[in-house]
């Protein structure tokens, strides 16, 4: 088995297997949500899909409420979502999605995760327009008629449905996000996560030496605080 195909197994697990690092990006998360529509989750429905994440990679409650406590008060922290593009070895288009209180200082580490790691940094726009920004929410599969749902939510704006090992993903433009969050919350149809995502509308296979350096750029982009999420062109099918 090619090295792409073993790196995409192992995904989900490494993203997750550092809980420090997991809790600052929901932290991040939890600090958007509030400086956009406040900390009542009951009237700012990005907050109560931050918790629900929450919730999704095991977060205490008294972590979310702390968060969303320092993130509702006069000390709170000025975060910026800024996204950079550019390009990883062999003509690999990346987005990166930040949070940060510093974007002076997000940017000259971004560049010199590119630089390290044979990419370049690029303007806006450089790569965006090779991505579809898409809704997406994972459910569990078990406990529902997903026949019967799936042409329901067809009218919320759902594109695609398919099963992911426990989960059901469901995949809507980024337009339609809010549309089906409150369709899912109008069902009782908890989420173990629901994110935008970038997309990309093509992708390119590499060879596994070729598929290491990439690896690498994007592993040195995630282990960064200000990082939240970072999406690639590469092919990850076996």
């Amino acid at each position: 088995m090619g090295r792409a195909f073993e790196f995409r197994k192992e995904r989900k697990f490494k993203r997750w297997a550092g809980m420090a690092k997991t809790f600052t990006r929901i932290g991040r998360e939890i600090a958007l949500a509030v400086k956009a529509g406040g900390g009542n989750p009951d009237y700012n429905s990005r907050l109560r899909l931050a918790i629900q994440n929450a919730k999704g990679a095991n977060m205490p409650k008294s972590n979310v409420e702390s968060a969303i406590k320092k993130a509702s008060g006069k000390e709170a922290e000025n975060f910026q979502e800024v996204v950079y593009e550019g390009y990883a070895a062999h003509g690999i288009a990346v987005l990166v999605e930040t949070a940060t209180d510093n974007p002076t200082r997000t940017v000259a580490n971004v560049r010199m995760y590119f630089d390290r790691c044979g990419g370049a940094l690029g303007n806006s726009g450089s790569v965006s327009f090779l991505f579809n920004r898409k809704g997406v929410f994972k459910v569990k599969a078990e406990g529902h008629d997903w026949e019967s749902l799936e042409l329901e939510l067809i009218d919320a704006g759902l594109d695609e449905l398919k099963r992911e090992d426990e989960d059901m993903v469901l995949y809507t433009d980024f337009t339609d996000f809010g549309t089906m969050q409150k369709a899912l919350e109008d069902r009782n149809i908890e989420t173990t996560s629901a994110q935008l995502e970038w997309l990309p509308t093509q992708t390119k296979k590499l060879g596994d030496t070729e598929v290491e350096q990439v690896i690498k750029l994007v592993d040195r982009l995630e282990e960064d605080d200000d990082v939240l999420n970072v999406f690639h062109s590469m092919d990850m099918s076996e």
